[in-house]
């Protein structure tokens, strides 16, 4: 059995109950610049993906399975909010496994939030770099670490790669509290065990959700940034046309980091489908400014 992982918290308030998962190679503290405003303001939790510090999986001695990583995640809202339904919010890969957690734990699950996801580990017509590294024959998995230990060696070169996600380098971003955390998150990934991060990897690359998105029935806010170079928008949006209750917003101009690059848009979002509770069908609609989005349409709130 996978352990649970440990609670990062953002805010121990009472209120709208939040868990938040980060993307591949970043970590809980991302959250610390990042989350929404609004989850702040109640009861929000950060949890790391398998193999990123400090959930390690050197007690584990199978191969990682979708059953295992959803019973983790399970145990930790069981134990951080008494088994209390709550809104999910995945960035990335965090988004991917927040669909696999609405899918088989509906139960624990009032609302999903996306950014960046994906439905599969393996795109149409584009797969993962780690991915297509990890598989090849001998050298792969070494290479990867390789790969991996270099890019988080320095300050600098994480800087560097992290830039690389989004669209606008000088967007403006990047101050010194961002800056600190992408630190902290540096430093948690430099405790991370390399191979157990290409395990995950592995999983995720043969995992996939897409045949059955049209059964999550939850409430789901897909944010897509237009110019994601990371994850294709196109797959984005053919993720939002399998969900059969999404409300799916394109941000012009924004990349793989759509809270980063657009944090006061993505707020007043996230601000409006947590508090209005979006209950009917799907919706979707490009966005260049936030006065252009149509209102949410349900006064029932949700998640909390």
């Amino acid at each position: 059995m996978l352990h649970p992982p440990a609670a990062h918290w953002l805010s121990e308030d009472t209120g709208m109950r939040t868990v938040l998962i980060h993307g591949m190679v970043m970590g809980p503290s991302f959250w610390s610049s990042f989350a929404p405003s609004i989850v702040k303001e109640g009861r929000s939790v950060a949890y790391p993906l398998p193999g990123h510090s400090p959930w390690t999986l050197h007690d584990f001695g199978g191969i990682l399975r979708t059953e295992d990583i959803v019973d983790a995640y399970a145990q930790a809202i069981e134990r951080d909010f008494d088994g209390e339904p709550v809104t999910l919010i995945g960035h990335s890969t965090g988004g991917f496994v927040s669909l696999l957690l609405a899918r088989h734990r509906p139960d624990l699950v009032s609302n999903v939030i996306l950014m960046g996801a994906f439905a599969c580990g393996r795109f149409e017509g584009q797969e993962r770099m780690a991915s297509r590294i990890l598989r090849l024959p001998l050298l792969g998995r070494h290479l990867f670490i390789r790969l991996f230990t270099r890019w988080i060696s320095t300050r600098e070169n994480f800087r560097w790669g992290s830039l690389e996600t989004v669209f606008d380098k000088n967007v403006g971003w990047e101050t010194e509290e961002t800056l600190a955390t992408m630190e902290k998150v540096r430093r948690h990934l430099l405790k991370s065990n390399a191979d157990e991060i290409a395990a995950f990897v592995s999983w995720m690359s043969r995992t996939s959700v897409f045949a059955e998105l049209s059964q999550i029935d939850v409430p789901v806010l897909n944010i897509i940034g237009a110019r994601d170079a990371i994850v294709p928008p196109a797959h984005q949006i053919h993720l939002s046309g399998r969900l059969p209750r999404v409300h799916t917003v394109i941000l012009d101009k924004v990349g793989h980091l759509p809270m980063a690059e657009a944090r006061d848009k993505v707020d007043r979002l996230i601000g409006a489908f947590l508090l209005l509770g979006p209950l009917t069908p799907k919706r979707n609609y490009k966005l260049t400014d936030i006065s252009q989005a149509p209102p949410f349409a349900s006064p029932v709130p949700r998640g909390l």
